[in-house]
């Protein structure tokens, strides 16, 4: 950032630079921007950064994101509390809850086995997943990892764990995306389609 600016707004820019996603050019268009916002929306801005970050807290139960002590999926009655869908991060539980096509409860590990980056099992939250098996009548864990390295050797991982347990351990299907041409898919996508195949009923 060549650009002279006053300490201030430099200040600001470097800040946003250290959200995910945001690089020099979108900081400094987001600075002017919040500049340019009436005061009292800045305030309600910052207002609602704080409260957010103080009163969102991590569920007791499953790891999701909550604003009280267990989160409201777990709260829930209606839901399948037989079944666990294990996934990497809150934003994949929204992910499969928008597919309304799930019923049961969530567990959020918080990230995925990497060694490059010095993440193991101890980092994440596989101990409590555990716990929750031994104390819940639990009959089926999905495990809901992404596809990458990282999510399939996690996969692996916990259903190494799992499955000694007698209980019924299923791993998503990867396929093909709607409207795409086989030629144009990629060898791995292809190749988790063939293998998440079902029978047409």
């Amino acid at each position: 950032m060549s650009a002279k600016y006053p300490v201030a707004l430099t200040r600001l820019i470097h800040h946003l630079m250290q959200l995910p996603g945001i690089g020099p050019k979108s900081a400094v268009r987001i600075a002017f921007h919040i500049l340019n916002m009436p005061e009292q929306s800045v305030k309600d801005m910052a207002e609602v950064l704080i409260q957010a970050r103080n009163n969102i807290a991590m569920c007791k139960l499953c790891s999701n994101l909550s604003e009280q002590e267990v989160c409201s999926i777990c709260n829930d009655p209606n839901r399948n509390k037989n079944i666990i869908c294990v996934v990497e991060s809150p934003r994949d539980v929204n992910a499969i809850e928008a597919t309304h096509e799930y019923n049961g409860l969530y567990h959020v590990l918080h990230g995925v086995i990497s060694p490059l980056e010095n993440v193991g099992p101890e980092e994440l939250h596989v101990h409590e997943l555990l716990e929750r098996i031994d104390q819940e009548t639990i009959n089926e864990v999905i495990i809901a990892t992404s596809p990458s390295v990282e999510g399939e050797a996690t996969a692996m991982f916990l259903a190494r764990l799992i499955k000694p347990l007698d209980i019924r351990v299923t791993r998503i299907a990867y396929g093909i995306p709607m409207g795409s041409d086989l030629e144009t898919v990629d060898e791995i996508t292809l190749g988790k389609a063939l293998q998440g195949r079902r029978e047409i009923l």
